[in-house]
Order: C-alpha cells, then sequence, then structure tokens
C-alpha cells in the first residue's frame, strides 16, 4: 500500500482545508435527526436545509481552527498526514485560514438566528455551546483535542446534539425514540474522531498530548474503536427486538462490511499514510449507518 503527500492547487487548496472526510459527521446527524421527526410531523424543508448548511460550516470551521492551531504550536509540517495543509504545504497565510474559519462561523450563526426565529431562541444557548466547543476543540489554553475526551466532545456535540436539534425544530419536543436512536451517531462520530487519534498518537504523543488511545496503548485503542461500530449495530438490533423499532431499520447492517474493514486495517497497517483510506471509510461508515436508518425509518413512514 502505497502513498504519497503532494501540494494541492486551484481550489483544491481551500477543498482541502475543510477536511472533507470529515464532513459527514455533520450531513448525516442532520439526516438522521430529521428522518426520526417525519414519523412525528410534516418535514419543514427549508429548517432541514438552514440546519444541514450551518451544520456543514461549523464542521468545517473547526477544522480550520485545528489546522490554525495545530500549525501555531508547531505540531504540523509539510508531512503531516490528515491535514488540509494549506499552510505548511499550499503557503496560505495563518490568519487567512483563522479569518476564513471565524467567517464561516458567523455565517453559520446567523443562520442559526434565523432557525432560532422559526423555533426557540433557547437553540442560541445549545447551538452556542456546540460552536464553542468546535472552537475549543483545538484552540483555547486547555485544547480539548490534547486530553483523553476528545471522542467524548466531538460524539456528543457533532453526533448526538446535533440529532436531537434536528428532530426538534420540526417537532418543537424531544422523545426517548429520538434520544435512542441518536446513540449510534454518537459513537460514530466518536469513531470518527478515535481513528484520527489512532493514526496519529505517535506524533501527538511526542507533542504532549495525552489522548485517550496515547493513554491506552494502540491495541486497546483499535478494540475501543471497534466497540464503538459493534454497540452502534446492535443498539439497532436490540431496538428491533425489545423497543418495537421497525425492521426496516436493519437495513444498517449493510454497511457493517465497511466498518470491519476499518477494524482490519487499523490491525493490519500502523504507518499513518497507510491507514488514510481507513479514516475516509470510517466517515463513509458513519454516513451510510446514518442514511440507511433514516431511510428505514422513511420506509416505515411511508408504509
Amino acid at each position: 500500500m502505497t502513498h504519497s503527500i503532494q501540494a494541492d492547487s486551484g481550489w483544491r487548496v481551500w477543498w482541502q482545508l475543510t477536511r472533507p472526510h470529515t464532513l459527514t459527521a455533520s450531513f448525516a446527524p442532520v439526516f438522521l435527526g430529521t428522518m426520526i421527526a417525519i414519523n412525528y410531523t410534516d418535514i419543514h424543508w427549508g429548517l432541514f436545509l438552514a440546519m444541514l448548511i450551518a451544520s456543514l460550516l461549523i464542521q468545517a470551521a473547526t477544522n480550520m481552527f485545528n489546522e490554525y492551531y495545530d500549525f501555531a504550536r508547531g505540531l504540523d509540517n509539510e508531512k503531516s498526514v490528515g491535514i488540509g495543509g494549506a499552510i505548511v504545504r499550499n503557503g496560505v497565510k495563518p490568519k487567512t485560514v483563522l479569518s476564513l474559519a471565524l467567517l464561516l462561523y458567523l455565517i453559520a450563526a446567523v443562520i442559526g438566528i434565523w432557525i432560532c426565529s422559526q423555533t426557540s431562541w433557547w437553540l442560541l444557548v445549545v447551538g452556542g455551546a456546540a460552536m464553542a466547543i468546535g472552537y475549543l476543540y483545538t484552540g483555547g489554553p486547555f485544547p480539548i483535542a490534547y486530553t483523553p475526551f476528545g471522542e467524548l466532545f466531538s460524539g456528543v456535540v457533532m453526533g448526538y446534539l446535533i440529532v436531537i436539534i434536528a428532530f426538534y425544530i420540526q417537532t418543537m419536543s424531544v422523545t426517548v425514540e429520538a434520544s435512542l436512536l441518536a446513540v449510534p451517531s454518537t459513537l460514530l462520530v466518536a469513531a470518527i474522531m478515535m481513528t484520527n487519534n489512532i493514526r496519529d498518537m505517535v506524533g501527538d504523543a511526542a507533542s504532549g498530548r495525552k489522548t485517550l488511545v496515547i493513554l491506552t496503548g494502540r491495541p486497546v485503542g483499535v478494540m475501543i474503536l471497534a466497540s464503538f461500530f459493534a454497540i452502534s449495530y446492535l443498539w439497532i438490533l436490540a431496538l428491533v427486538i425489545f423497543n418495537d423499532l421497525t425492521p426496516w431499520t436493519l437495513l444498517v447492517f449493510l454497511s457493517a462490511p465497511k466498518a470491519f474493514n476499518v477494524v482490519k486495517t487499523f490491525k493490519r497497517y500502523t504507518a499513518p499514510l497507510e491507514v488514510m483510506p481507513a479514516m475516509k471509510a470510517t466517515g463513509i461508515t458513519n454516513t451510510l449507518f446514518a442514511f440507511l436508518l433514516g431511510i428505514g425509518l422513511l420506509i416505515h413512514h411511508l408504509l
């Protein structure tokens, strides 16, 4: 398995800066929350699109904050794997990256205000907290990404919370069913962060980070990653058996081979470039799982 890192040019510089393989962590929860809501009410597609765009902007901005602060702390160089590379490989000024991230946050905030005007102003508090965590993930004096809690915060905010907000803006309520169906999303977004931390654990350890996989060791970290996948699938199966969830949601198992291959790759390879395909596959797994779960709920609604 051979890969190489090359500088980008033109629009690819800015596209890679968003770290596109992570953006599914925003799309999938919004779609899922909306599909859960479809069995409760008629969908307001304007609110859906607004929520989707705002979430994508926040995720992209978070990635740019990551790029900026890792460069500022001397953690990234032209050979770093998994970064957008706009600063160290493509010559974009660090302040430009930071300014672009802040601009995306501003646009997301304006969209969020409109969503609040159509639903509830309490969402300002929730949305503001989510945006603050996105910034503090790598920004501020005590970055969350440098602690063992990166997977927890990213999973809860980008997985669980986005599902619940997407559901809430359609139904103006939060139900037990919505909360239960948001659990796999939480775990799969955490899995995206876990693959990132497994890949980067050598460099992270050298820089003084204390991520979960650094504290547990790589073999245990891979086992935790596998458990995120396993629990996600078993969770849906349990809801079908014990909680009267429609069997159509078992469509999620069509994505299981992708998750299996992710774990197999991380067990077989250790070099950052060698595991990059598995990282992208984790994002795809997250998207497929949410899409298939949402489609299962939609089929149940239509029938």
